[in-house]
């Protein structure tokens, strides 16, 4: 997933929103809720509601610590306290405000993002691990302009604490490339390098270790294409390459227990225009269909295609996104958003959604935390 993000100038001192905490800093020996024994004190802290993190991170550095961690979401899992909020990417009508909102389930705004730190950025990748917002590389912009080289910078957003912390960067700097996490890895593909240079290179970032490595690359250069993480595996649909006439009709899959990338013929959509993953499909638009979204179950390989209903947009420009194991479809007008149930009875499957982002929606990541 890749769009446009705009960035803020930090000032001496101004360590808030931004902080160099990997997975959170060990304090070992130092109890979490004195007089209690660890187990408890974990358990304790898991069933916090959600949007109290960030004080909780203020409390003192053992427990900011232990909630950065993710032993922190295994007790939520554990407990069933699980929350899920949506992040929405948005801009204003003149194109120039661009910022992220998070919604619960409800459709009730909770907070602002923090603006990421250092410049604008386009064609960048965002995407999500453990409960936390990955925005990585892209060409930075400065006064307007984009530079002619990509960047390596790989940020990250925890609404635990409400703050950016700087990643390790890419080995390979990129943009307009494919991104998505996989049984806990976050995968970057293909994309623009150095100069313009067509890329087929792939790495991978490990959470445990902080490090992204380079891994088997694709057959051939692939750039504006897309990723998402299915049945365990990594897909790269769409995009050009200079080995084809036009977007490409191929599928990478990438498998992590073998190491190893495979091929597979698309037979469904080619030039994509926003896509998301619902209860292990994937659901997506095309350019030159805006009123159908395919959907592509990976089980066997087959697609099919549901009407976008009238009472929504009929311009180029929806965006899809994922809530509670519904579609989510930000119309081009911002004026409402459509929700698809896939399990719901025939003729009932499209409603209108309570998440009302304040702009036009860009992209959209659901996280669960």
């Amino acid at each position: 997933m890749t769009g446009f993000e705009g960035g803020n100038k930090r000032t001496k001192g101004s360590n808030d929103c931004l902080t160099s905490l990997d997975d959170g800093d060990k304090f070992e020996g130092i109890p979490l809720l004195p007089g209690l024994p660890d187990d408890v004190a974990k358990y304790c802290l898991a069933l916090v509601p959600r949007f109290s993190f960030p004080a909780m991170g203020g409390v003192c550095k053992t427990w900011r610590s232990f909630i950065q961690t993710k032993e922190f979401l295994r007790e939520r899992t554990l407990a069933g306290v699980l929350e899920e909020w949506l992040y929405v990417l948005i801009v204003d009508s003149d194109g120039k405000d661009r910022r992220w909102e998070v919604f619960d389930r409800l459709g009730h705004e909770r907070q602002l993002v923090p603006p990421m730190p250092g410049p604008a950025k386009m064609g960048f990748g965002v995407t999500f691990i453990n409960g936390k917002l990955l925005c990585i590389a892209g060409y930075s912009v400065i006064n307007g302009v984009a530079s002619a080289s990509p960047s390596p910078d790989v940020y990250r957003y925890d609404p635990f604490l409400n703050r950016w912390s700087k990643l390790a960067d890419l080995n390979v700097a990129r943009a307009d490339f494919a991104c998505a996490e996989v049984n806990g890895m976050v995968y970057v593909v293909g994309g623009y390098g150095i100069e313009g240079k067509s890329l087929s290179t792939v790495e991978v970032y490990d959470p445990e270790t902080g490090k992204w490595t380079v891994i088997e690359s694709l057959r051939r250069p692939r750039w504006g294409c897309f990723a998402c993480g299915l049945n365990g595996k990594l897909y790269v649909f769409g995009g050009r390459s200079s080995f084809t006439i036009g977007n490409s009709r191929f599928v990478d899959v990438y498998d992590p227990m073998r190491g190893r990338w495979c091929e597979m013929k698309n037979g469904g959509c080619v030039m994509v225009t926003t896509h998301a993953v619902v209860e292990k499909k994937l659901f997506c638009i095309e350019w030159e269909n805006q009123r159908k979204v395919a959907i592509f179950d990976p089980d066997n390989g087959s697609w099919k295609r549901v009407w976008v209903p009238s009472t929504g947009s009929t311009s180029v420009g929806f965006r899809l996104g994922n809530e509670g194991g519904k579609l989510l479809l930000f119309t081009a007008e911002g004026d409402q958003t459509l929700v698809y149930d896939p399990n719901a009875t025939p003729g009932s499957e499209w409603r209108t959604s309570n998440i009302k982002p304040s702009g036009l929606c860009l992209c959209s990541v659901t996280i669960k935390a």
